[in-house]
């Protein structure tokens, strides 16, 4: 499998995209000026009142958490809860009033304050920190992609109904403007039906290792400043190293199987890890293809199949294509999307000017009977119709689809009794579902295509695949 032929030039700066780290320090300040709606209009029984702040607890503190709680603050913050004291640092300096914990199943047995949690956890135990606040009546906006699994986020999504409590999945890009421009344009008719969709993300790009040479065997002179840690990206390290006195490894690891500490692992090397992580697909997935899903009313996919780099026992391949296909759904044709990682990249349009560079971090074709449509970035930033001149020419249809939310206050007001967030667990199960069943397919290998049965989760062509559906829990955690 390669990459297009073609020349890729870099892209070029573009002023009116935000990156995921640029949006992620503006988000807090918009958050602050929100404007809570009267009670009048979002109250009812059982409900926080809107003009009253929710008690919120942090599943996870450092790194994506902090910026999880940052963008929460407008309320109280009454608990905190992390495995790892140097990472949660920040957190604890930050809100000194706040319970702290290192077991969020303690937390929520003896907290009784708490009305909503953020889970920004490393993706193993996103499913089980939910759950367990889920049942305990709480709130949940939980980081992509909502699980390690597709039982998991299955179990989830029906969890969230029967309790009726109010959920968002971290894809913070679904409240950007191009997602609904996207929606409006394409339903609209701009390009006509829709029957192809290419999608991409440059990850890993050197973010985390996985799947790679160890650089135990390259020369020494070319071994980055961490070699010794990134050498064991392939095999299990063999080293046993101590657990930092900060951190409790055995809640770290919750209900992954057992193995010794290393510093492969955590603090945040986890994603390249089949026991721990979801890969560049789980990490930027539900991201870039929730533009397609939303625009495209998408559902169940009737079959995915996937190439990729050498796939290994412990870690991800360094670089997939997926190929899904969908069913017609209403009067939208069926639908063949493919996702690229790795710095893999689709065919240049021809409709793209010479001098108009492809996004190579993330970006998404849709490829209509009447033309194309070319978006860039996570948030599907900056979609236009291509070339230019049919840009110009596009009568563009009325904003039909509401604005102006920021992604954790669209939370927020559902917690207090406001409309279901964007990204609720309806919306965002569906998403996670087929992102990961794309790890499904990576794992069964390349020239086997999966027939997917989606309402009953399972794969009806090649039974070893339904394995990889679910996961054992290591003695003492449950879902």
């Amino acid at each position: 499998m390669a990459q297009s032929s073609k020349t890729i030039k870099p892209a070029s700066t573009n002023k009116n995209k935000l990156s995921r780290r640029e949006f992620i320090s503006s988000a807090a300040a918009a958050a602050a000026t929100f404007t809570i709606v009267p009670r009048s209009v979002l109250g009812g029984p059982g409900n926080t009142p809107p003009s009253e702040k929710l008690n919120i607890a942090a599943i996870g503190c450092g790194g994506q958490g902090w910026s999880d709680l940052r963008n929460v603050s407008s309320e109280n913050i009454v608990a905190l809860c992390d495995v790892d004291d140097r990472w949660a640092k920040p957190a604890w300096e930050k809100f000194p009033n706040a319970k702290r914990y290192k077991d969020f199943r303690v937390m929520l047995d003896k907290q009784k304050d708490i009305d909503a949690v953020t889970v920004s956890t490393p993706d193993h135990t996103h499913a089980v920190a939910s759950m367990t606040a889920i049942k305990h009546g709480k709130h949940v906006y939980v980081q992509k992609p909502m699980a390690h699994s597709i039982y998991e986020v299955r179990m989830l999504t029906e969890a969230a109904r029967k309790y009726k409590v109010a959920t968002q999945m971290g894809i913070q890009g679904h409240a950007f403007e191009g997602p609904r421009l996207l929606c409006e344009w394409i339903w609209d008719g701009a390009i006509g039906p829709v029957r192809e969709v290419h999608v991409w993300s440059n990850r890993p790009a050197d973010v985390w290792a996985q799947g790679r040479m160890p650089f135990f065997e390259m020369d020494k002179a070319n071994r980055p400043p961490d070699a010794d840690v990134w050498a064991h990206a392939i095999p299990r390290p063999k080293e046993n190293p101590p657990v930092p006195s900060e951190l409790d490894w055995d809640l770290w690891l919750g209900p992954a199987p057992s193995r010794p500490y290393h510093p492969c692992y955590a603090p945040w090397r986890w994603r390249g890890w089949w026991d721990f992580g979801t890969g560049a697909l789980g990490d930027m997935g539900c991201h870039d293809i929730s533009p397609i899903f939303w625009a495209l009313k998408l559902g169940h996919p009737t079959s995915v199949e996937a190439s990729s780099t050498q796939v290994f026992k412990e870690t991800f391949p360094w670089a997939c294509k997926i190929h899904y296909q969908f069913p017609a759904r209403g009067d939208m044709p069926p639908l063949k999307m493919v996702w690229y990682d790795g710095g893999l990249l689709p065919d240049r349009p021809e409709e793209l000017e010479d001098d108009r560079q492809m996004p190579l971090e993330d970006g998404i074709i849709f490829v209509g009977d009447k033309g194309k449509i070319l978006a860039e970035g996570w948030g599907a930033q900056s979609p236009r119709l291509i070339p230019e001149a049919k840009m110009k020419e596009y009568n563009k249809p009325p904003k039909t689809i509401p604005r102006g939310i920021q992604h954790h206050q669209d939370w927020i007001r559902a917690c207090k009794g406001g409309p279901a967030p964007l990204a609720n667990f309806d919306y965002s199960g569906p998403l996670a579902e087929i992102v990961l069943l794309g790890n499904v397919a990576v794992r069964i290998g390349e020239g086997k295509k999966l027939y997917w049965d989606g309402p009953n989760m399972k794969v009806t062509n090649i039974p070893e695949a339904n394995e990889y559906i679910r996961r054992e829990y290591r003695q003492g955690w449950t879902l």
